[in-house]
């Protein structure tokens, strides 16, 4: 029963390709998703490796000058826990209605599916204490995520001012300021250069 199972997505993927259904994936984590549920490259359209970002910004960039007119749209996203019993539209997500927008601007129409949801971290008192100790003890903070750096904030009561991060997108960055961050290194959302950034921000607080 298994291989049957599993069998079906294939199958779906496959008959959606086959009818010219192409794939839009704003990263390279999901263009590798897309290429293991058996998408052919060639139907994938992405910002290229070598991007800036990897966000909706950098695929429109990709894929904004076609005719869209009378073309439909599928955006999946996250959405919110809170919203998991709901319509099952997703919470706002400001990269996916900015790519939405720009759609529907052009002509097409556009739907949106949540098919996971997020929700804010429970913190138990340790982990609240050890959150505190991170902001004073140098660590580095790593965030893909402005939704992250909120939810942290939200959980933990501490003085920021002394607390170093790392930030993978130019608005998750002004997110760990805006909270209260003394340093904040943006770079591009790719491990070598999270690895640069974080070697980076370890040798001037070295210095």
């Amino acid at each position: 029963e298994k291989p049957a199972a599993s069998a079906a997505p294939a199958a779906e993927t496959a008959r959606a390709v086959a009818a010219g259904v192409r794939f839009m994936a704003p990263g390279p984590g999901t263009v590798a998703a897309l290429l293991a549920a058996g998408v052919p490259a060639g139907a994938i359209d992405a910002p290229p490796a070598d991007a800036v970002q990897f966000d909706s910004e950098a695929l429109w960039a990709v894929v904004g000058e076609r005719a869209w007119r009378g073309q439909r749209v599928l955006v999946v996203r996250g959405g919110n826990l809170a919203d998991a019993g709901g319509s099952g539209s997703g919470a706002p997500s400001s990269g996916r209605d900015w790519l939405a927008r720009r759609l529907q601007d052009a002509g097409a129409a556009v739907d949106f599916i949540a098919v996971y949801a997020r929700g804010a971290p429970d913190f138990t008192p340790a982990q609240q204490a050890r959150a505190r100790a991170a902001s004073q003890d140098g660590s580095v903070w790593l965030f893909s995520s402005s939704e992250a750096v909120g939810n942290l904030v939200r959980a933990v009561s501490a003085d920021w001012a002394n607390a170093r991060a790392i930030a993978t997108h130019p608005r998750i960055a002004d997110a760990a300021r805006a909270a209260g961050w003394g340093q904040v290194l943006q770079v591009r959302p790719d491990l070598e250069d999270i690895r640069a950034g974080v070697a980076s921000i370890e040798s001037s607080h070295d210095a």
